[in-house]
């Protein structure tokens, strides 16, 4: 549970669900309806991500690793490109009041972000991750708490969050620990 957290909280903070959440929050002023949404869309993603990896899992052992340093390869390369090419055009600038029902901002959230997270970086590192796994589960709720914990992060810090963190550097580390995964995922085959 704690490598899936550690995996996949640095990757999820410059990601666009991050921006989604500041962005529904800003717009909405409904800070709790948004993070019911949002966390209840990652369920759905994390559980897609344990079942791909329970079936990568069932593939041979050689297979299932080179599948799985190459995930974490490919995800290395695609955050460090992301940070190199960071700008301040993620800025997030909704504004005005939407006197929208709870339940509605709940399902426009999940909605937003069960839609951006398809295919995303902590879905092929929650899929690489389960499928080495001996408990899928503990490695679902690992990464799940991880994306509920910087979701939570969007919600109350919003936009002071984006102007004094630098994503930059955040993907450079989520970059570093992918990289790193990779590493230890080839020299465990060998």
């Amino acid at each position: 549970m704690l490598q899936a957290f550690v995996t996949v909280f640095p990757a999820e903070l410059p990601d666009k669900s991050m921006f989604a959440t500041i962005a529904l929050v800003t717009h909405y002023h409904r800070p709790v309806a948004v993070w019911l949404g949002v966390s209840s869309a990652f369920v759905v993603h994390v559980a897609i991500a344990v079942l791909a990896g329970g079936l990568l899992g069932l593939l041979p052992d050689l297979v299932v690793g080179i599948i799985t340093a190459a995930l974490f390869g490919i995800g290395a390369i695609l955050l460090f490109r992301s940070a190199r090419q960071a700008s301040d055009d993620e800025e997030v600038d909704l504004e005005g009041r939407s006197e929208v029902s709870a339940l509605r901002v709940a399902l426009i959230s999940f909605g937003v972000v069960a839609v951006a997270e398809w295919g995303d970086l902590t879905q092929l590192a929650t899929a690489g991750l389960a499928s080495r796994s001996t408990s899928p589960v503990s490695i679902g709720v690992g990464a799940w708490l991880a994306m509920i914990s910087v979701a939570a992060l969007g919600v109350t810090l919003g936009r002071r969050l984006t102007s004094r963190v630098s994503f930059e550097k955040v993907n450079y580390l989520a970059a570093a620990v992918f990289a790193a995964l990779c590493i230890w995922t080839a020299i465990d085959l060998i």
